[in-house]
């Protein structure tokens, strides 16, 4: 299967498709101790095939654009500036894992803002924001590395819990069961009582950053749906011109100081073809406070990992 990433350009998305029984419904990959006995007990389902990846890594390849949350130039004339990076990571099936990183450079927000930049004599890097603040900015790329993951942590990570890839084939692929589980998997690991608002923040990771069967994506994308914040906006373009569908969420700051807290709005886009994420917006009621992710590339690749390439 493929997805445009933008004019002239294409990827491939691909998933490991394994029926899945409904036995997996209480069966929560990944808790052990006093946690797994919180869930009702149940066989764990079995795969109806051997699973076999289409890749020697799943890849996952991610474009961050952030509103820097300070101003710089001149207390006369100040302007927005957006952070970009690029975050890789690859996953095999037996549990290695690397990450790669690399700082893509910064840019004047909007057309306003890059008319302040230019009156500000169109610095390459800021020290300093409008109140004097130390920040470290710049429109110049870094180098960027590649490392490997040890620990827990090359495991593939959903509802506070580590799975290994076995555990991401047998998520439940109907929808009303991958609820049940969520929901279970979210009281065991102590998503308070907002559950549906809790869930649906996580439920994004299951279009892109794991490895799962198309039909169980097919299933979060449907668990999304019938959330409370949740709301179907139909046909949409992300940043880079890729056609998908939109979801919003509302939700609540629920951290940090009260003064700062506000409401979160988060659209998605989706390839519902494919039933992959495109792109993930946050968007707070401060400025200076936006973040945008898009997803470059989700999907079984044999390339090894490398720095970032810069997009």
């Amino acid at each position: 299967m493929e997805l445009a990433t933008a004019p002239g350009r294409r990827l491939t998305i691909a998933g490991t498709c394994l029926a899945v029984a409904a036995a997996a419904l209480l069966a929560l990959p990944g808790l052990t101790g006093a946690q797994a006995a919180a869930p009702a007990k149940a066989p764990v389902a079995r795969l109806a095939a051997a699973s076999t990846p289409e890749g020697t890594y799943w890849h996952t390849r991610v474009l961050s654009r952030r509103d820097n949350f300070r101003q710089v130039g001149s207390r006369a004339n100040p302007y927005w500036v957006v952070e970009q990076d690029l975050t890789e990571q690859w996953n095999t099936t037996d549990g290695r894992s690397w990450i790669g990183f690399r700082e893509a450079g910064a840019y004047p927000k909007s057309d306003k803002d890059r008319e302040a930049w230019r009156r500000d004599g169109s610095p390459a890097r800021w020290t300093r924001d409008v109140v004097g603040q130390t920040v470290v900015l710049s429109t110049r790329p870094t180098r960027g590395h590649v490392t490997p993951v040890r620990g827990q942590s090359t495991k593939f990570f959903l509802v506070g819990q580590y799975l290994t890839y076995e555990e991401v084939q047998r998520l439940p692929a109907d929808p009303a069961a991958l609820k049940a589980w969520l929901t279970k998997a979210a009281q065991v690991r102590g998503g308070g009582d907002d559950t549906g608002s809790f869930i649906a923040g996580l439920l994004p990771d299951l279009l892109y950053r794991l490895p799962a069967p198309k039909e169980v994506r097919a299933a979060a994308y449907q668990v999304l749906l019938t959330l409370p914040g949740v709301h179907a906006e139909g046909a949409a373009r992300d940043d880079l011109g890729r056609n998908g569908t939109a979801l919003s969420i509302d939700q609540r700051q629920a951290t940090g100081p009260k003064a700062e807290r506000g409401k979160i709005t988060r659209r998605l886009i989706i390839d519902t073809a494919d039933m992959v994420l495109l792109s993930n917006v946050h968007k707070v009621e401060r400025p200076g406070n936006d973040n945008i992710e898009l997803v470059l590339h989700a999907g079984w690749t044999n390339a090894a990992p490398a720095v970032p390439a810069l997009p």
